[in-house]
């Protein structure tokens, strides 16, 4: 849950989240669907010591109950039930909380993989909302939004990428098609040890307050920030 005693942003944080687009027809059957979106600088390597241990901290409080939890809280439950509302079935294609919350218990704990992932990682599952990364050498300028598909689309820049069912919701911009909505980026387009530019987004549904979302990239950039 986003914590108002943090106080304000460290000067070294440059975050100036912007909001994407939605498609009009989405919009209009899902008015409060939403998709913000930031650019940083950062390398992929390995965490710090601090973000590790704040990994650790959390691997201690978040335990079997937590997981139990997550679907009766607010924000566990809205993203439930918009799965549902777009052909979902949050039990089989779990919310981004509960696929996290269910490798905690398989590892024993939140394993740390990079300063990328694991800055994705706190941010989770300290308010309960997602976030992506791409490589933004390959965003357009005009930032990323939420649309579906059409015939012919295809699921990122390279040949590796298959071609999409039309109807589709899917995280796109004026060139390409970056990821599935809630899945993973397409071939390509995920950030690598050579990208030092990406672009973050979380996906805001009815139910999940502004604030959680802003608090979730906020977090993110922070974790970045300080390595």
């Amino acid at each position: 849950m986003p914590d108002d005693r943090r106080g304000p942003m460290p000067e070294e944080v440059d975050l100036c989240a912007a909001p994407g687009w939605v498609e009009p027809r989405l919009r209009a059957e899902f008015p409060l669907l939403g998709l913000d979106w930031v650019t940083v600088q950062t390398r992929r390597r390995n965490s710090s010591r601090e973000l590790k241990r704040r990994l650790r901290d959390l691997s201690n409080t978040y335990r079997g109950a937590n997981v139990v939890a997550i679907r009766q809280q607010p924000v566990g439950h809205a993203y439930r039930v918009f799965f549902r509302e777009i052909g979902l079935d949050p039990d089989v294609t779990r919310t981004p909380l509960e696929q996290a919350a269910l490798a905690r218990l398989m590892h024993g704990h939140f394993v740390s993989r990079s300063l990328l992932e694991d800055a994705m990682l706190v941010a989770l599952v300290e308010t309960g909302v997602g976030v992506w990364a791409l490589d933004a050498e390959l965003v357009h300028a005009g930032g990323p939004g939420i649309r579906t598909t059409v015939e012919g689309d295809r699921l990122g820049s390279t040949e590796y990428g298959s071609y999409l069912q039309a109807g589709r919701l899917v995280v796109a911009d004026a060139d390409w098609v970056h990821a599935i909505l809630f899945g993973e980026a397409a071939p390509g387009h995920a950030p690598t040890a050579r990208t030092d530019r990406v672009t973050l987004f979380s996906v805001r549904v009815d139910g999940v307050p502004a604030i959680h979302v802003e608090e979730a990239l906020w977090i993110c950039v922070e974790a970045l920030n300080a390595g």
